[in-house]
């Protein structure tokens, strides 16, 4: 009974997060305007969002970002979470610390509407000159963007045996070598994680880039918001399904590339150990 009571929840959870999406993929091939209103089977929609140049424009402007923001949180996650991990102890750790996790509590709007302000400042020391663009909104970005990546990395960082790096560096390896040898590697796949999770939530963002854009820097989601504003538009559909279709495959191909990976370094470690018992019983 219980076992049948989970299922059941599980299966209502499931539904109840998919079936929008579900039901999103198939009016995208709906013929008719009327986004919930089924006429026929069509492809007009997918063809209409080729055609249309402000979607185009929009899709091309949020990769940019995107691409540069994941990037710098990136670097500038990893820089954060040596400081975290690696030195304990130094003047201003509680305030950076909080600093650096502050986007991860602070709400959204509180992050734009003060970077808002503080670009405005910035303007007016600059004699009126405007600021807000394509700049602007990388920024913001990677100001929200630099505090999840860094929680990411510090999570993998705290793990690395330290007694790895010493023993490079008794070898004779300087600080980088070790840094790019030894600690790169073993932190690679959540390098690779921040900057899959910072790129999806620069992609996605419509918050903090409504306050920072202006005319020629409008991203997709910011596109696709303003339009629905003004009624459900059947080109919403075919953007929201191409999204998922290309989420879905990359999501399936990072998947089948971590697991060969995992294998690959088990195997390793199988054949290393296998060749150190014969020494190791001499």
């Amino acid at each position: 009974m219980i076992g049948r009571l989970g299922r059941s929840w599980l299966l209502a959870g499931y539904a109840f997060l998919y079936l929008p999406i579900v039901a999103l993929i198939v009016f995208s091939f709906n013929e008719s305007k009327m986004v919930s209103l089924w006429s026929g089977f069509s492809l007009r929609w997918y063809y209409a969002i080729f055609t249309d140049d402000e979607i185009l424009s929009a899709v091309g402007i949020s990769l940019k970002i995107a691409f540069a923001a994941a990037s710098t949180a990136v670097v500038l996650g990893t820089l954060a979470a040596f400081a975290m991990v690696r030195y304990r102890r130094f003047a201003g750790r509680t305030a950076f610390i909080a600093h650096i996790n502050a986007p991860l509590v602070v709400p959204e709007v509180i992050t734009g509407l003060s970077l808002l302000l503080f670009f405005v400042a910035c303007e007016g020391l600059l004699g009126g000159y405007s600021l807000r663009g394509l700049l602007t909104v990388w920024i913001g970005h990677t100001s929200i963007c630099t505090a999840y990546a860094a929680v990411v990395i510090q999570a993998r960082l705290s793990e690395v045996d330290r007694s790895i790096e010493e023993a490079a560096m008794d070898l004779g390896c300087r600080p980088f070598q070790v840094f790019y040898l030894v600690t790169l590697p073993a932190i690679s796949q959540s390098l690779a994680s921040a900057w899959l999770l910072t790129f999806t939530i620069s992609l996605d963002d419509v918050v903090t880039t409504q306050f920072l854009n202006a005319p020629g820097s409008t991203t997709l989601p910011v596109l696709i918001f303003s339009r629905a504003r003004l009624g459900l538009d059947p080109t919403v559909n075919a953007v929201a399904t191409i999204t998922v279709a290309l989420v879905g495959i990359g999501v399936t191909i990072a998947s089948f590339v971590l697991v060969r990976r995992e294998r690959r370094r088990e195997q390793a470690q199988a054949a290393a150990y296998r060749e150190a018992m014969p020494v190791a019983a001499q």
